[in-house]
């Protein structure tokens, strides 16, 4: 790529809102939900932290990780190539190639790549839907972001458990209906699940995203937080999400 700001058919860039951040999308593949924000929002992240993205996507969210952190480094990790290589460029197009490290490759595959316990926080905002459950996309890029096609739930929670160091802290978004499967399977892999935050579309509707902290080696005692909600009764953001944004 000659120039980040050069756009391929179908792109756009648009301004995030997270300072003077800028994001390379293509809208009829996929983009970025209020779940990537949220995730970036709820992870804890010391300075000097080394941080990994399972499943980046665009990069959005070590994007808004590097404004909202004093992160070190944070790597994002991505199976798909377009996907990826509009990762790279959104990276070039902010300038954060000092800090932010996007790699080409499956998370099945982290073992190839960095040592075992390399990571203080890993942050996953995995595809939701089971192989098996669902309408599939017919588009092959919008069903391997949504779907578990090359690497399911518990690749995902595997890969994070082998990069993060003991006592290291991992933060997942997903569906609350996977909850029993999140909770069962960070066990199997010595994250013990802290803390739980369910988020509801608005006050009188039932949450439809999971908000999950894990650390590894950590003791057993699981908090539910607070819920958070999205929109107030007249459709517009609740106060949280306005601080979350950055828009109050």
């Amino acid at each position: 790529m000659e120039n980040s700001h050069q756009l391929m058919q179908g792109e756009r860039i648009d301004e995030i809102g997270f300072g003077k951040l800028c994001l390379i999308q293509e809208p009829q593949t996929f983009c970025y939900g209020i779940d990537s924000v949220l995730l970036a929002s709820y992870a804890k992240v010391k300075r000097g932290s080394n941080v990994c993205d399972l499943g980046t996507g665009t990069g959005i969210i070590p994007l808004i990780l590097s404004h909202k952190t004093e992160a070190s480094t944070i790597w994002g990790i991505e199976v798909q190539a377009d996907s990826y290589q509009r990762a790279v460029r959104n990276v070039e197009l902010n300038q954060l190639s000092d800090r932010l490290r996007i790699l080409h490759s499956d998370v099945l595959d982290t073992k190839h790549y960095f040592k075992k316990g390399s990571f203080d926080v890993v942050v996953s905002n995995p595809p939701y839907m089971g192989n098996a459950n669902g309408l599939k996309n017919v588009d092959e890029k919008k069903k391997i972001a949504r779907h578990e096609t090359s690497a399911g739930l518990e690749d995902f929670i595997s890969a994070a458990a082998y990069l993060l160091k003991d006592k290291g802290d991992f933060y997942l978004v997903h569906r609350p209906s996977r909850l029993v499967d999140i909770c069962h399977l960070g066990r199997n892999y010595r994250l013990e699940p802290k803390r739980i935050r369910f988020v509801c579309p608005s006050y009188r509707k039932k949450p439809n995203i999971l908000l999950t902290h894990f650390v590894k080696y950590g003791r057993p005692e699981l908090k539910f937080e607070e819920p958070l909600f999205v929109y107030e009764e007249d459709g517009s953001y609740t106060e949280e999400i306005l601080k979350i944004y950055e828009r109050k």
